[in-house]
C-alpha cells in the first residue's frame, strides 16, 4: 500500500489531499479540465497522465472549477473517510453544474471501479465514471457524455502500464517527481480494496522508466520517485537484450542515469525488498537512504489474520538487516489500529514494535472495514470505534515521541539538502529534505542558490517534523 494521506505527523513535504493542476495557455486548448486527486502518490501520478491525455485532446488544465468544462475527481478507497470527501466534493461540482449546462463531472481511479452503478444511478452526481485502467479512453468516454449518455469504463487490465505516456507535470515544483514503474497488486491484505480497484500486478518495462527519468534529469529535475503498490516485487524480462530485471536492478539503471539525480521509491512490502536492493541502495549515494515498510501491526495474530505473510520476530530481522547494511537509513511506516479481533495485548505489541523499530515517521489510520475486502468477508469488525480511537491516539502520540527523539538525533549533523523550494513559513528561508527524507529548511542569506541545487546544511535545532539549520561552506 503506498502511502496515503493520513492522521500523521505534518511536516513541510509538497503532500497534500487535493490539487487543483496550473492553466494552460487558453491559445493552445478549447476547453478546460479542472482535476483534484485524492489517497496516494499513484493516484496523483495517474492524474498526470490523465492531463497527457486530455492535452492530446484539446484540453488545457485550469486551477477554477467553475470555469471548466470538464471536473474530474480522482479518487481513493482505501478509508471510509475519503469516500465521504469525495461524495462532499461531488455534491459542490453539481451545485456549480446546474449553473453552467454543459460541464461534465467524472469519477476516476478506485472509487469509480467498486461505486459506478451508486454514482451513475443513485446518486446522479457524475456523468463518467473511469477505472485507473482505462484513462486511454477517456476522449471516447467525453465524446458520449457530452450526447447526454452515462459514459462508463471501468474495465481492469493485465497488460496496461501507461508505460508510452509522457506524463503532464501538474504543479509541479520543478525539482522532484514520480515515475510509475507497476501497477496493480498480488499480495491481497485482508484490509486492502487495491487488487480489487487496480487489478493484478504488471511491471512497466524498464527502457521506458529510464527514458522518463532521463527526459525528466535533462529537464532540470534533480529527484524522481518510483512508485508502486509493491515495488520490490517490480520484474521485467527485457527479451530483445536477453535481461531479467528486478528492483535492484532497475534501482541501479536510474541511479546511473547521473549522480546528481536523486532517487527514492515507494513503497515496499517487508517480504519482498531483498539484500539485493539494500545493498544496491548503500552503493549509491544518489540512491537516498530511506524506506517506507509497512507494518501496519506488532502483533503476529493480527498480521496473520491481515495475511500480511510475515510474523512479528520475521519483520524485527527485517528492521535489523536494514541498520547493518545501511545504519543512517530513515524507516517509516503504516499502522493500523483497531483491525478484527484486535486485542490490549495485540495493541501492546504494535506499541513495542514501533519502539523497536524506531520509526521517523508513520501513516497512522484506525481501521475501516472496506466492502469487499477479504475482511469484509471473513471477519467481524468487533473493535468499538471508541476503542479504536483511543488506541489509535496512543500510536499517534508514540509516534510524536519516536520522531522527536529522531529529529533530536540529527542535531549537530551536517546533510546534503535538495532545495525543493521556499520554505511554508517564509519565503527568506529555504526548505529541501535530506537524503532520509527529513524536511530541512534553513536561511537563505547571501547565498546564490535555486531550487534544484545541492546543499550542506548543519542542523542546528529540530522540531517535532522539521529540522532546522544553516548552510555549511
Amino acid at each position: 500500500m503506498l502511502d496515503y494521506v493520513s492522521e500523521k505527523v505534518q511536516d513541510e513535504s509538497r503532500q497534500g489531499e487535493a490539487f487543483a493542476p496550473f492553466a494552460n495557455d487558453p491559445q493552445v486548448y478549447k476547453k478546460k479540465f479542472y482535476i483534484e486527486s485524492y489517497g496516494c502518490q499513484m493516484n496523483f501520478a495517474d492524474s498526470e497522465i490523465v492531463a497527457a491525455i486530455l492535452n492530446e485532446t484539446g484540453f488545457g488544465a485550469t486551477r477554477n472549477a467553475e470555469e471548466a468544462d470538464l471536473v474530474l475527481l480522482n479518487t481513493c478507497s482505501i478509508r471510509e473517510k475519503a469516500e465521504q470527501t469525495v461524495r462532499n466534493r461531488l455534491t459542490t461540482f453539481k451545485q456549480i453544474k446546474d449553473a453552467r449546462p454543459g460541464m461534465l463531472i467524472g469519477v476516476l481511479g478506485c472509487m469509480a471501479e467498486r461505486l459506478k452503478s451508486k454514482f451513475l444511478e443513485e446518486e446522479k452526481l457524475v456523468d463518467m465514471v473511469v477505472g485507473p485502467d482505462a484513462y486511454r479512453t477517456l476522449p471516447g468516454l467525453i465524446e458520449e457524455a457530452e450526447t447526454g449518455q452515462k459514459a462508463v469504463n471501468v474495465l481492469l487490465s493485465r497488460e496496461e502500464t501507461y508505460a508510452d505516456i509522457s506524463p503532464v507535470r501538474l504543479d509541479s515544483n520543478g525539482v522532484t517527481a514520480f515515475v510509475s514503474i507497476m501497477r496493480g497488486c498480488n499480495n491481497m491484505c485482508a484490509f486492502c480494496v487495491v487488487p480489487f480497484t487496480r487489478g493484478r500486478e504488471r511491471s512497466r518495462d524498464a527502457e521506458s522508466i529510464v527514458r522518463e527519468c532521463t527526459d525528466l534529469f535533462n529537464n532540470g529535475y534533480k529527484e524522481v520517485t518510483l512508485l508502486g503498490q509493491n515495488v520490490d516485487s517490480y520484474y521485467f524480462v527485457d527479451e530483445a537484450n536477453d535481461e531479467t530485471i528486478t528492483f535492484a536492478k532497475l534501482l541501479e539503471k536510474v541511479a546511473l542515469i547521473s549522480p546528481l539525480l536523486r532517487v527514492r521509491f515507494s513503497t515496499s512490502h517487508p517480504k519482498d525488498i531483498t539484500d539485493d536492493v539494500l545493498y544496491t541502495m548503500a552503493k549509491y549515494e544518489n540512491i537516498c537512504k530511506y524506506i517506507h515498510l509497512p507494518v501496519q501491526s506488532g502483533s503476529t495474530r493480527i498480521l496473520q489474520l491481515m495475511n500480511r505473510t510475515y510474523t512479528r520476530e520475521w519483520y524485527m530481522a527485517k528492521v535489523d538487516r536494514i541498520r547493518e547494511i545501511m545504519p543512517d537509513c530513515g524507516i517509516s511506516s503504516d499502522i493500523i489500529a483497531g483491525f478484527c479481533t484486535e486485542t490490549e495485548e495485540d495493541h501492546a505489541d504494535t506499541l513495542g514494535m514501533m519502539d523497536y523499530a524506531k520509526y521517523d515517521m508513520s501513516y497512522m489510520f484506525f481501521y475501516s472495514e472496506r466492502p469487499g475486502t477479504l475482511a469484509a468477508r471473513r471477519y467481524k469488525d468487533d473493535v468499538p470505534e471508541a476503542v479504536k480511537k483511543r488506541r489509535l491516539q496512543e500510536i499517534v502520540e508514540k509516534q510524536n515521541k519516536l520522531s522527536q527523539e529522531s529529529y533530536r538525533k540529527d542535531v549537530g549533523n551536517t546533510y546534503k539538502v535538495l532545495i525543493e523550494g521556499n520554505s511554508k513559513k517564509s519565503d527568506k528561508d529555504w526548505m529541501g529534505r535530506n537524503s532520509q527524507n527529513k524536511v530541512v529548511v534553513f536561511p537563505k542569506g547571501d547565498h546564490q542558490l535555486n531550487k534544484g541545487d545541492y546543499v550542506m546544511v548543519t542542523v542546528h535545532s529540530s522540531t517535532q517534523a522539521t529540522l532546522l539549520g544553516t548552510i555549511t561552506n
